[in-house]
């Protein structure tokens, strides 16, 4: 099946599900066993099977499949957020006295997450500030455990170079994940450019709604677990599962197997199977919404270029953007709904005099929504992380939705002149 068949009906099986056209929501918490003999086989991950929806779902396994499938990878996991899927998979790879290499213009609470949460467990984060690959390639050393990084940074807008950072990875034995929250898969597939581990916010573009919140990670089955001595958890025994070796076990599925018998057991991240049936409903739109959120975001970021009262417009489809090149290379049928741009007037009239946007700390809603990053998302930041991760007093994040363009652009136009007056 080609990307838009999955998506709208991918693993569908009517005559399991009742011959029920949309996929039922299984709501309950536990599955009865037909034998005692198959309880314990459940038990020691013999067989496959749903023995309580802490650890799987038929629901959530329904979105598990198909975002493996839309990614190019071998299986997914479904979780509470796009937070907790970042944790667990942090988690599966490093514990205390490991570290992790990042560029330091990520999401303002992946940031939180990696530079203070984090570090209370052990685990270090090195923050590059940076667009050389070399950077990243010196940060690393004999404790680093993996790369991450964003497809399109979240609210800066930058295009990682997902190759190059592969590369460096692999060379040093270790994964890279990235975070394909912005871009989806409809736009980029970075096992497809070497990535090893892709993780969702799927509350953003893969709901699509603003209605669900949830998380994804996806593994692409090509690391290697066993190659050298820095994966210990994945290549010795796990006595909270009789002494399994998961690398051995499980193969080039190992990651998915670990995350889910080892961390969504014990931290119990599991995504609802109701957040889940309405995400499976924002999938099957998955690349029709794709498709405007870039050309609406594209032709308003072209408006805004010309527009005398803003200071700067920040989109990759623009061939001024720095990252227009690695745009071009990683994103083939478009560049998303985010924009950002500077207002040459007072911040907070100008998002007060928006009609159509709505003000929110969303993205990827069908909905148009404004952010402003410096008084919200990345408020907690210091003074000099801010300025690290280029969050400035007139940077505005748009997040382009679906209504008509003019409208779109007449709402923007409006808010700006009386954000002067």
């Amino acid at each position: 099946m080609k990307f838009e068949t999955l998506a709208a009906q991918g693993f569908i099986d009517l005559k399991k599900q009742n011959h029920a056209v949309s996929t039922p929501i299984y709501a309950n918490t536990a599955y009865s066993f037909d034998s005692v003999e198959y309880a314990i086989n459940l038990f020691d991950l013999k067989i496959e099977g749903d023995i309580y929806s802490r650890l799987s779902n038929p629901s959530n396994d329904m979105i598990e499949k198909r975002v493996a499938a839309l990614e190019g990878g071998i299986g997914a996991l479904a979780t509470s957020s796009g937070q907790s899927a970042v944790l667990i998979t942090i988690l599966n790879i490093a514990q205390a006295g490991d570290e992790i290499v990042t560029s330091d213009k990520i999401y303002g609470g992946t940031y939180n997450l990696f530079s203070k949460t984090f570090k209370q467990m052990g685990i270090t984060f090195r923050f590059i500030n940076s667009d050389n690959l070399e950077d990243y390639e010196k940060a690393i050393n004999e404790k680093t455990k993996c790369i991450y990084t964003e497809t399109i940074g979240n609210p800066r807008i930058k295009i990682a170079d997902i190759e190059g950072l592969a590369k460096i990875a692999h060379k040093h034995g270790i994964p890279l994940v990235v975070d394909n929250t912005v871009a989806t898969p409809y736009l980029c597939r970075p096992f497809e450019f070497g990535a090893d581990i892709v993780v969702h916010s799927t509350t953003k573009y893969l709901s699509g709604h603003g209605n669900a919140m949830g998380g994804m990670i996806v593994d692409s089955g090509n690391f290697d677990w066993n190659q050298n001595d820095k994966f210990k958890m994945f290549t010795t025994p796990d006595e909270s599962y009789h002494g399994i070796i998961y690398a051995k076990e499980f193969q080039n599925a190992a990651f998915i197997a670990k995350a889910r018998a080892h961390l969504i057991r014990d931290l119990g991240c599991c995504q609802s199977p109701f957040n889940a049936y309405l995400t499976q409903l924002g999938i099957e739109t998955l690349h029709v919404r794709m498709e405007r959120h870039s050309q609406n975001a594209l032709e308003l970021a072209r408006h805004l270029e010309k527009h005398p009262h803003i200071n700067y417009v920040i989109y990759p489809y623009l061939e001024n953007n720095p990252d227009y090149a690695l745009a071009k290379k990683y994103l083939k049928n478009g560049a998303s709904s985010l924009i950002g741009f500077g207002v040459d007037g007072d911040g907070t009239k100008f998002i007060e005099a928006l009609k159509l946007f709505i003000h929110a700390t969303n993205l990827g809603d069908v909905r148009s929504i404004i952010t402003y990053p410096a008084g919200t998302t990345h408020r907690q930041l210091s003074d000099e992380q801010k300025e690290k991760a280029g969050i400035t007093n007139d940077f505005m994040r748009a997040s382009v939705g679906l209504e008509n363009i003019d409208d779109i652009k007449e709402d923007i136009d409006n808010a700006i002149e009386i954000s002067r007056s």
